[in-house]
């Protein structure tokens, strides 16, 4: 449950749209957030890391809700990548750095134009492809940040797992593997039907940021493999990225093949384990 809150608030965000309901905050309770942060440090310091970088710590509590701290925590660390993002006009990764926003994709063929690829009712489809959506329907720049966002979320999420709730069904693998989907589909589309911007994809600056992000979400993809229930349509998605012909293209803008995690196909959905 992390899309529908951030489709209705996508709006107000000048990035992209956000996450889901159950990640809003949960009747302005405060009395966990000294504890959670201090989880944050000890068990995530990457996560922790984003909540120090913003100016202003409220943006990140924000999204920090008592009622499921993991959930609450990788929330913020998701959306104040975006607010860092706009800041230093570039992704800042996992590993502290940052990678200058190629500003020359905003005039690439739209995302938009692969949703006719995947099922009208997916959920993740609605909120980052669809019209009424996010940003990255419309411009692969914003695409890309949502790709940086999600792989902070769930690195975030991997670390916090202890945190976790066991009486309810969580999808923090989900996201990001749909990003990666939602990429690497893009790629393949620009290379079949849409040569002017296959052709710009192809220069150093645009395939060195998708280089980067990507072997960053392929890393922390497969870290959350050994997590079971970590996710709900995980699968599908991922079973997308492990078909050799869903990534020849990208294969050409990564000089290599994109990886399977293969692991995460073996591991038990949300829906088949039952509370601990």
């Amino acid at each position: 449950m992390r899309i529908f809150f951030y489709a209705a608030v996508s709006a107000l965000i000048a990035t992209s749209a956000i996450q889901t309901a159950s990640a809003a905050p949960q009747s302005g309770r405060t009395d966990c957030h000294a504890a959670a942060l201090a989880n944050l440090q000890r068990l995530a310091p990457r996560g922790y890391a984003i909540y120090e970088a913003v100016s202003d710590k409220k943006q990140f509590l924000h999204w920090l809700t008592c009622d499921d701290v993991q959930l609450g925590l990788a929330t913020g660390v998701h959306e104040t990548v975006h607010l860092l993002t706009e800041e230093r006009d570039g992704y800042p990764l996992i590993d502290g750095s940052v990678v200058r926003r190629p500003h020359e994709v905003s005039k690439f063929f739209a995302p938009k134009e692969i949703a006719g690829k995947f099922k009208p009712q997916d959920i993740y489809v609605q909120t980052y492809l669809r019209p009424g959506g996010a940003s990255s329907k419309d411009d692969l720049l914003y695409l890309l940040d949502e790709l940086n966002a999600y792989s902070h979320d769930l690195n975030a999420a991997v670390s916090l797992v202890s945190l976790r709730r066991r009486d309810r069904d969580v999808d923090h693998r989900d996201g990001l593997a749909a990003m990666m989907t939602f990429v690497m589909s893009y790629a393949e589309t620009a290379q079949k039907s849409q040569a002017s911007t296959w052709q710009r994809l192809l220069r150093p600056g645009p395939k060195h940021v998708v280089q980067t992000l990507w072997k960053q979400a392929e890393g922390v993809l497969a870290s959350s493999c050994g997590i079971p229930a970590f996710g709900k349509n995980d699968r599908d998605y991922i079973r997308f990225l492990c078909e050799p012909k869903n990534g020849a293209a990208l294969s050409e803008v990564l000089g290599r093949a994109p990886a399977c995690a293969s692991e995460c196909l073996a591991a038990p959905t949300a829906s088949a384990v039952p509370p601990g």
